[in-house]
């Protein structure tokens, strides 16, 4: 972050300087776990369900932090913030166990900091990406195409929301020249909220899913919300649309900024074409845009990579990448967050896909056609490890029952489903199939490792894929511990 003196932080949040005169100057990060709060850097006293962050102010401050952001005095040099009006715990700021309001109070805080640094960074160029799926992997791709363009700064994993933007917007400084952050939202205007903490010049909207149907309502009520991105941009700003996706590509009419496309459809400016994948499915492509066009081949698994790198090289292409830059960088990227398509191999031959961080109607599809490509032509198995997609709503049902039958459609070999939750993608998969011990419904991660241990043999490719509170990344991670004896750790 900037430095930025006590005074000059109560000034930007609308806060009062408690146990401090306000001349004391933050050098470092800023951070809300007191653990990670270094030499000059600010505590930010967060409340949650188990812990409090104001209870560990002092502690914070012993160990460095030159003061803390906090919604009560506490005993440390603070600067306290307002109240929000009508915070209940509810709403676009809300945190599990904000009963009185102090979290919302202390994340509009963080926010209001957050923007009054970018402020002070006239050079400094914000990329917004969102999306129903795909949007870290988009933004670990965009981070790494704009480096050699200058200094950048953009999130660890998802982290997308009322807390992680404005933390990852305060590690901009002066010699920052791209801010990339990733935009998720729970409810209308939670992405338009985002912009205001971090005003985005250049937006992408990778696609419009069924993630969070069951918060929304319909895909249309979704691409209303993700559609917040594109209102957001000034007209001198740059709105990159997948041309590929309808609701998506009808946003055009929905902002100001100069539209680019981006597809495999003949209008996008940026397209693919000749579009290839490897016996590990890994995607070749032909790079055509209206500055040229080159080669790429991604070492990243999964033909859906694509559309993910023409986003990222329409992106850099605006900033300043020549074609041949962006190919050359493409071919070089390596997967950056952990648990999407991240592929290991046992000391007994089989390849293990941790795709497990989360799950969506579309991203298990695309996980399920990379798994069917990397055992196509190939002596091994192909194993699906499925759990329960979350968030649904009244489409659940269906949506398991898709999946179910696209296993038995895609000819993989085997299906495992663990849950009962997911159970519906078990029966569907039976009766598509007339399949007899293909398909297995297990209880838990547990008894999913058991059966895999048993039955793998040296060639298998397992896919493991679910939504994120089913953990099924342990079912991954056992395997490739080679851990013959013990259960899941």
């Amino acid at each position: 972050m900037i430095r930025l003196s006590l005074a000059d932080i109560a000034e930007a949040v609308g806060g009062r300087l408690h146990r401090a005169d306000g001349s004391e100057l933050v050098t470092g990060s800023v951070e809300f776990d007191s653990r990670e709060v270094g030499t000059g850097g600010l505590f930010v006293a967060v409340p949650g369900e188990r812990v409090d962050g104001h209870d560990f102010a002092a502690r914070a401050v012993a160990g460095g932090a030159v003061g803390v952001l906090a919604a009560r005095e506490v005993d440390a040099p603070a600067v306290i913030v307002p109240p929000v009006a009508g915070a209940d715990g509810s709403g676009a700021m809300a945190l599990a166990g904000d009963a009185d309001g102090s979290g919302a109070a202390v994340l509009a805080a963080l926010g209001a900091l957050a923007r009054a640094v970018v402020d002070r960074l006239p050079d400094l160029t914000v990329v917004g990406v969102t999306g129903s799926s795909g949007k870290t992997s988009t933004k670990d791709l965009i981070a790494q195409l704009l480096e050699p363009l200058g200094p950048v700064v953009a999130p660890p994993g998802s982290f997308n929301n009322e807390l992680g933007h404005p933390w990852t917007a305060l590690r901009t400084d002066e010699r920052t020249r791209h801010l990339v952050l990733e935009k998720s939202a729970r409810g209308m205007g939670h992405i338009a909220h985002l912009c205001e903490i971090a005003p985005p010049r250049i937006g992408a909207v990778l696609n419009v899913g069924h993630a969070h149907v069951g918060e929304f309502g319909s895909q249309e009520d979704i691409a209303r919300a993700k559609g917040e991105l594109v209102e957001a941009l000034p007209a001198d700003g740059v709105a990159v649309l997948n041309a590929d996706d309808p609701l998506v590509a009808a946003m055009a009419e929905r902002t100001a900024a100069r539209v680019v496309l981006v597809g495999e459809s003949p209008n996008a400016q940026v397209r693919a074409v000749d579009v290839e994948v490897d016996e590990l499915a890994r995607p070749t492509f032909t790079l055509v845009t209206e500055q040229g066009s080159a080669r790429v081949a991604l070492p990243l698994f999964g033909e859906h990579q694509v559309a993910n790198a023409l986003t990222a090289a329409a992106i850099a292409l605006e900033l300043g990448a020549t074609v041949e830059q962006v190919a050359e960088r493409l071919g070089g990227v390596r997967r950056v967050s952990a648990r999407r398509m991240e592929v290991g191999e046992t000391a007994d031959g089989v390849t293990v896909v941790n795709d497990a961080y989360n799950a969506n109607p579309e991203s298990v599809r695309a996980a399920l056609k990379t798994l069917a490509a990397m055992t196509r032509g190939r002596p091994g198995r192909g194993w699906a490890v499925l759990g329960a997609m979350a968030e649904l709503g009244e489409s659940e049902a269906e949506a398991h029952d898709e999946i179910g039958r696209l296993v038995v459609r895609l000819n993989i070999d085997k299906l495992v489903v663990v849950g009962e939750q997911a159970g519906v993608m078990h029966q569907a998969a039976s009766l598509e199939g007339s399949w007899g011990e293909e398909s297995v419904l297990v209880p838990d991660v547990d008894a999913a490792v058991a059966l895999l241990r048993a039955e793998l043999r040296s060639g298998d490719v397992v896919l493991t894929k679910a939504s994120n509170s089913v953990g099924l990344w342990r079912v991954a991670d056992a395997l490739l511990d080679g851990d013959r004896n013990g259960g899941v750790a």
